[in-house]
Order: C-alpha cells, then structure tokens, then sequence
C-alpha cells in the first residue's frame, strides 16, 4: 500500500489464519466435502459432469450420517460430493460421452467414470492453515455459485413442452444474478466492518435487502419499492439458507408464518404502522450475520476483484510515513488497533523518532498526521522522552512534544510561546476537521464546543490567529467563523479569515 493510497473501506480485524483454518474444517458442508473425498476410491463411480451415480447417493447419505428419509439429504450429499470435485478434494474421471450415462442407464451393464482422493485432500491434514483457507475459497465459489441459480421449482415451471428452459419467463440472468449476490455481501461486509456498524450483531435482512433495492435519494419507499424489497428478502432468504452450511453467515430464516401471511405492504416490518416494529418482531423477517470467516472469505473476494479491503495489521511491515498516512483515514479505534500492531516488536526509541520524522510536513494531511503521530506516542514511557526532547525546538512539533511531556509528568519542560500555541491550536483545530469531515459527525458535535472553550481562554483570540504562520490558518478561521455557538465570536472569525487569505495573496 502506497503512501497516497487512501482505502475507501474500514479496516477488518481478521482472527489468525490457524483459528480461521479450524472453522473451515468445522463447516458442516466443507466436513461433508473432506468426508466424501476420504470415502471415494475404486467402487465409486460418477456419471458425466462428475456426479454420483444415483445408486451411490444413499450410501453417501449414510456415511454422512444424514437421515435417509429425510428428502434433502440426497442434495446434500449431492452439493458435499460437488464441492470436494470442485476444490479437488476428490479426482474423478468421466465416462465417455457417447457411453451410457451409469450403470443403471444401461441396465447396469453400462460404464461410468471414476474417482478417487485428489492431491489436496492431503492439505486438510498436512498442509499449512493457508493451504487449507484456500481450498475453503474454493469451496466459497462452488457455493456462491449455486446460490445464484434459480429455485428448482421456479426451473421446473420455466420449462417449456421440448423439456427447455424458456429463460424470458424464469427472467434469470447468471451474470445479473451473481452480481447482486456479490453486492449483497459487500454491503454487509461493510455495515459489518464499519464503526459502529453491526460486527457484534446481526443486520436485519429488510435492512440488507433495502440497500441493494432503495436508491439513496428516496425519501418514503413507493408501494413498488416496497414489493422489491420484499421479493429480495426472499431471494435473501433462500441464498443465506445455502451459505451457512459453508461457515459464511450466521442466519435466523425468515419465520415460516410470516411467510404464509405474507400480502404486499403488510410483509415488510412497520409498512403500514407508524410504530416502529420492536427488536423481536424485526427478527422475525431474517437476521443475517457474517462470522468471522465469513469476513475472512468475503475480503478475499474483494481482494481478487481490485477492490481494496484493508485488515488490522497489515501495515506493521510499513515505514512510519505510511503507517500515519492511511490510519490518518481510519477511525480513531481502528488507527489505534493498527498503531499498537505497528508498535509491536518495535525498540522504543527507534519507533518513536519515525514517527515524529514522519509527522512533520506543511501539506494538507500533515495536522491530522500529527494528531495521528500524538495518539501513537500516548502510550510510550520513559523510553521515549529523549526523542521527544529532541524534538522541542521544531516549529511543527515543538507544541506536540510539550503536550506529551507534560503528560507524562516530566518535570522543566519548557513554556511553549505565544505564537508556537497559537500555532499548535490551528494545527489541532486542521486535524480535527480533517478527522471529522465537513458534513458533520464530530465536527457537529465537539468542535464548537471545543472552538468555543479556545476563544473564551484567549482574550483576542481572532485579531492574533490570522497571524499565524499555518498553511491551514484561512481554512481554520473559515471553519470557525461556520462553528462558533457565539454570533459576534463567528463574526470576528470569518473577518481573521478574509485577513488570512489577504495576508497570503
């Protein structure tokens, strides 16, 4: 990752590969996939495409220990069979084409392929946790895959009097729908990875079906949006069924009597009502959640496709200068969770000379660097007192060191001057717009606060800071003239300004 490459997402905090490793072994369908591989040998037998024949899906059933009167278990077993041929659990070669489809096709005197334990089946063993995410991976896709496809009753009536598909009236397009399933686990990737998103509870699935349905702009949702919604929870609701066998999803099924009383508006939590519905009753319409390997594989995917998906951690190996550059884009707990792996291993002083070379700058994110930079050094001891010293005469982080020394208790620590404060309150003020953005969030809420308490303290405050030397001064000064609670105080705030940029044309 570049210095001036800014990720648009939030960083994941992923678990270790070896525990993330152990819950794929643990996934009911790719345990099944692993078992079926270590049963297949010379009395299996397939038919073209890599099947079993249908006189050995009973006694797959058995060996997986599923119920044999149960009408699933024989597409259970089925997938489990697909997706250890698919990941190369299992090596099967096929009859030929123009041969009997199986045994049983000719009256059990046909021919039928073979198969046996594939080469990476040893990996689920002996091979390292990597070895066996990425034949997780491979299973992902297998089931990504099939999720995609219609219903077989939906297949069913879309067949026409020739025994083909009349795809215009299964209005089913493999490309479209893999691409919404794809968007739908990114957008709960992203509220499950975002701050104070949902990654310690599950999204509601009217919530997850809403994003992909209802454009942003809409204010109320027509009656027709509203069916759209609904019919993508159901779709939802059949594609999360077939994902959590794999370990992608945690999932609480739509209840089965909502679905029996289901009739347009009265379907959807709250349509109809001006009462917001209570938790229990959002419940009832799906919850879905990513587990931690869900995360894991969904990023993979993002990975693959260009998309750049950062994880807690990645930046340890980086230099300082990089370090503070991205986390400056990060929330303030995912910037420390990534500061604290960077620090690890770290000699103290080394780390802490790093990043206050790295925090210097005149460039527009060089105050939230800093701040950035302050945040790292929090919890340094002793250790770091002599480059921070070292650092007391800079103009740009002479005021961050005296904040840190006095702090840490440090006795003679000299006085800043009056324009190294004046200097630092821009600088701060710089950061936290930089931080906060200019639509809202903490700028909203902190900083009139904050601009208020720094006018208040310093009789004169505006006729002295359009003077300062700060390559943000104007901007900061604009900001405050917006902010301040007080009208004379913005006033005097927006008049600095107009000096400011004077000043500096």
């Amino acid at each position: 990752m570049s210095a001036d490459s800014h990720p648009t997402l939030p960083p994941v905090r992923l678990l270790p590969d070896a525990e993330l490793a152990r819950d794929a072994l643990a996934a009911p369908l790719f345990a099944r996939a692993v078992r079926l591989a270590r049963w297949a040998g010379p009395a299996t037998r397939v038919d073209i495409g890599g099947e079993l024949v249908a006189a050995q899906v009973p006694e797959a059933v058995a060996l997986l220990g599923l119920d044999p009167a149960d009408e699933d278990s024989a597409a259970y077993a089925s997938q489990a069979w697909r997706v250890a041929v698919d990941t190369g659990l299992v090596d099967v070669t096929e009859p030929e084409e123009d041969a009997p489809e199986s045994a049983e096709a000719a009256g059990g005197e046909g021919e039928s392929g073979t198969a046996e334990p594939g080469e990476d089946l040893a990996l689920v063993t002996g091979g390292t946790p990597g070895d066996v995410l990425d034949l997780w991976l491979a299973a992902l896709d297998t089931v990504l895959a099939d999720a995609a496809v219609p219903a077989l009753d939906d297949l069913v009536d879309a067949l026409d009097a020739g025994g083909e598909i009349d795809f215009d009236q299964l209005d089913w397009n493999p490309r479209r729908e893999a691409d919404f399933l794809d968007g739908v686990l990114a957008n709960l990737y992203l509220l499950s990875v975002a701050e104070g998103g949902a990654a310690d509870g599950p999204v509601p699935l009217p919530v997850l079906a809403a994003s992909m349905v209802v454009p942003d702009d809409m204010g109320d949702p027509t009656d027709a949006v509203l069916e759209q919604v609904s019919d993508a929870m159901m779709r939802l609701d059949d594609q999360f069924r077939q994902l959590e066998p794999i370990g992608l999803v945690e999932f609480r099924p739509v209840d089965e009597d909502l679905m029996a009383e289901a009739e347009d508006e009265e379907f959807l939590p709250g349509s109809g009502s001006g009462d917001a519905p209570d938790e229990e009753d959002v419940s009832r319409y799906g919850m879905v959640r990513l587990t931690p390997l869900g995360l894991y594989g969904i990023r993979a995917r993002m990975l693959e496709a260009g998309v750049e998906a950062p994880a807690v951690g990645e930046l340890a190996g980086k230099g300082a200068d990089v370090l503070l550059d991205v986390v400056s884009h990060y929330s303030e707990s995912a910037a420390q969770a990534e500061i604290e792996q960077w620090l690890a291993g770290r000699p103290v002083p080394t780390a802490v000379a790093e990043l206050l070379a790295a925090a210097r700058g005149a460039d527009a994110g060089a105050p939230l660097r800093r701040l950035r930079c302050q945040q790292a050094l929090a919890p340094a001891g002793a250790e770091a007192e002599p480059a921070v010293r070292a650092v007391l005469d800079d103009a740009e982080l002479g005021g961050l060191a005296r904040v840190w020394l006095a702090e840490h208790g440090v006795a003679d620590v000299p006085a800043p001057d009056e324009e190294m404060v004046f200097w630092l309150t821009v600088d701060t003020i710089a950061a936290q717009l930089a931080a906060d953005g200019e639509d809202g969030g903490g700028e909203a809420r902190e900083l009139p606060l904050l601009i208020e308490s720094l006018t208040a303290h310093h009789a004169g405050f505006f006729e002295q800071a359009w003077r300062v030397e700060h390559p943000a001064t104007a901007y900061v000064l604009e900001a405050m003239g917006r902010l301040h609670p007080d009208r004379k105080a913005a006033k005097e705030a927006r008049k600095a300004a107009f000096k400011a940029r004077s000043r500096n044309a």
